[in-house]
């Protein structure tokens, strides 16, 4: 059965001139690294004249402050990386330290090289909305030089019809300092342990602190682990561990009058130092009807993959931290939109190809897994996985799924989840909802369809989704038609 399906006249692109500015450090390139050559650039740029300094300076600020905020900030803070190696600081004047700080400056563009795989969600604001439309959230993934991920933002409207309209991105990106966050005790032992790391000592360091805590009180408490008599022989392992775990959970604040679609989520922890890749954001209730945001990312380290999760209550302050267990353990994570049973549930695809029910106690350690859908449709065969998280319907919780077929052509479909118990699978359509069309099959990685998150308004279904890893449009269906057209399992 043909479902109809319409598909936006909208398409976003990413923009190379949307640039931010990062430190650069000459021969620590990103991709070649070397010997550092910051002290040549140093004493080359203590050699110019005051002339030089002051013209060079002002060319600089000319050419580039109409694309960045506060640049002579950026330039400042850039050169405070490096001043403790300036022999007499002191001596030198504001206009020179600020052309250093401009001389270890780069830009970079995060959506030059592509723009996709986004995830929608309902506004924290509908303040001025008129009646029956929506403002929304969309995440999406960015691209740049070296294949490095971001994580950018829309925002729009849906009508009351299912028309999308994006309202237009800052001509401003900016990216924030992180701070450490607080740690959970319960999630770095079981991430700990995951590192292979059990012990007396361990038991020992973490026995000492509260169930929440800073990165200063662990570092108070692997002091004392030194004066134990009975320590281990050599527990730098467990110190370096725990320092690393601690360093890949952080907070980002963005500043208050920087719009959504200025914001840039880089990579900061050391496992997603390649690439924050694919959030798939929902909306989350609690027992108590508290609702914030949640979303699972992937993090890449060049090498490795790991599921990490975002929370954020307004889009503008976030924190990440690492989740654990064999259930995340690969790509393609999503949360259910509230617990069920008294407990956190999520999507998974931990054996790389077949769908599954996570369950978690905390929703940070996920071990418990029951699979419900392996691949069987001919455009499915190599691998399937979800494409968002669970929308939850009267008939059950809809799950817009991925597949990949012939040619690694990827397909876009649904199946159907029990509410109650979301492992058993109560239906599932024969046919993909979506397939690349001619307009969408070429790109970055061709014959590919894509999404992260849908949601549904006024009955129909809203699924933003990238094509061939290179743009991303919308996609608008009947949810009455998706539910009748399910096959009974």
């Amino acid at each position: 059965m043909k479902i109809p399906i319409r598909r936006s006249e909208v398409v976003l692109r990413g923009d190379p001139q949307r640039v931010i500015s990062r430190i650069f450090i000459p021969g620590e390139e990103e991709l070649i690294r070397g010997t550092s050559r910051v002290k040549d650039v140093l004493d080359r740029c203590l050699s110019l004249s005051a002339t030089q300094v002051h013209e060079e300076l002002a060319a600089t600020v000319a050419n580039f402050s109409q694309r960045h905020r506060d640049l002579k900030g950026k330039f400042d803070l850039h050169y405070s990386a490096v001043q403790h190696l300036i022999p007499d600081e002191a001596a030198i004047n504001n206009e020179r330290k600020r052309l250093i700080g401009a001389y270890l400056t780069q830009e970079y563009a995060v959506e030059a090289a592509a723009y996709f795989n986004p995830s929608i969600v309902a506004h924290p604001d509908q303040s001025g909305m008129e009646p029956d439309h929506l403002r929304f959230v969309m995440s999406v993934r960015a691209v740049g030089e070296g294949h490095i991920s971001t994580m950018v933002f829309r925002s729009g409207v849906i009508d009351p019809d299912g028309g999308v309209q994006v309202e237009p991105a800052c001509a401003f990106a900016t990216t924030r300092a992180h701070r450490y966050t607080v740690l959970r005790n319960e999630l770095v032992q079981q991430a700990a342990i995951d590192a292979g790391i059990d012990s007396a000592d361990l038991h020992f360091v973490l026995g000492m602190l509260p169930d929440k805590f800073t990165p200063e009180d662990l570092n108070a408490s692997l002091n004392l682990l030194k004066l134990r008599p009975e320590r281990a022989e050599h527990p730098g392992d467990i110190v370096e561990i725990l320092l690393e775990i601690a360093r890949n959970s952080y907070e980002v604040d963005f500043d208050e009058d920087t719009l959504l679609s200025e914001r840039v989520l880089w990579p900061i922890a050391s496992d997603e130092r390649r690439g924050i890749e694919d959030a798939r954001f929902v909306q989350m209730a609690d027992e108590v009807g508290t609702t914030t945001y949640r979303a699972t990312y992937t993090g890449f380290d060049g090498t490795h993959v790991v599921s990490r999760m975002l929370e954020t209550d307004d889009f503008r302050c976030f924190s990440s931290s690492k989740l654990t267990g064999k259930a995340v353990q690969n790509k393609g994570v999503a949360f259910f939109p509230r617990l069920i049973g008294g407990r956190h549930c999520a999507l998974s695809r931990w054996d790389r190809e077949s769908n599954s029910v996570a369950y978690s106690d905390d929703g940070y350690h996920w071990d418990e897994i029951r699979s419900f859908q392996s691949p069987k449709q001919p455009w499915e065969l190599i691998q399937i996985g979800n494409c968002g998280s669970p929308i939850e319907t009267e008939a059950g919780w809809l799950v817009i799924t991925h597949g990949a077929g012939a040619m690694r052509q990827y397909s876009i479909s649904a199946v159907l989840l029990d509410l109650e118990n979301p492992e058993f699978m109560i239906g599932a359509l024969a046919t993909p909802l979506l397939t690349p069309n001619a307009d969408e099959r070429n790109g970055y990685v061709p014959n590919v369809v894509y999404s992260c998150g849908s949601l549904v308004h006024r009955g129909k279904l809203i699924m933003p989704y990238g094509f061939s890893d290179y743009r991303t449009s919308f996609a608008t269906v009947e949810l009455s038609a998706v539910l009748d057209a399910m096959e009974p399992m």
